[in-house]
């Protein structure tokens, strides 16, 4: 099984393959609109409008696994992040990344790119302290760790990199643009 061979729900309830993303660069990543990262949308949307005409998508899963941070409805995601951050991208229906329930495209990519670490600076310190307190052996498993959680995809399928949520933004764009 590789990455055109799955699927992701849509918020209308249908099934987004994708296949639908031969030929292009994806980064897919899970979201959440009360998160300290939610700022993230604002980069995501200029990397987006940057590079989509040459082929760049962005399939964007909200999820409500960590702290409860996205609490609302399919409908009321969208309304906020159109609002804050004028996204273009479209949204996938709220699901989960991790565990039992976890979606099967988590579930490959996790499988393909596993935990490298937070990288350095405060948030990443701030990360490594929270995390320990809620899964001690968290460095040791391919378990998304929070939101904005990046996996980008390139023109064939592979997974070519992970980004931790304190990863500078900076450095996501710099991959996608490597790979246009």
């Amino acid at each position: 099984m590789g990455f055109y061979d799955l699927t992701v729900e849509q918020t209308n309830g249908e099934q987004l393959s994708m296949a639908d993303f031969k030929g292009k660069v994806v980064m897919v990543v899970n979201t959440a609109t009360g998160c300290g990262f939610t700022p993230h949308y604002k980069d995501i949307e200029e990397i987006y409008e940057k590079y989509h005409a040459q082929g760049f998508e962005v399939v964007d899963v909200p999820c409500n696994q960590f702290a409860g941070q996205t609490p609302g409805t399919d409908d009321e995601i969208h309304e906020f992040c159109q609002l804050h951050y004028n996204t273009q991208f479209p949204q996938m229906k709220k699901a989960d990344v991790n565990g039992e329930t976890a979606i099967e495209l988590f579930k490959y990519l996790k499988s393909q790119k596993g935990f490298e670490g937070f990288g350095k600076g405060p948030a990443a310190l701030a990360m490594s302290a929270m995390l320990k307190k809620i899964d001690k052996d968290y460095k040791n498993n391919p378990e998304i760790k929070w939101n904005f959680t990046k996996f980008i995809i390139d023109r064939e399928g592979n997974v070519v990199a992970r980004f931790e949520p304190t990863a500078n933004m900076k450095k996501v764009s710099e991959c996608v643009a490597s790979l246009m």
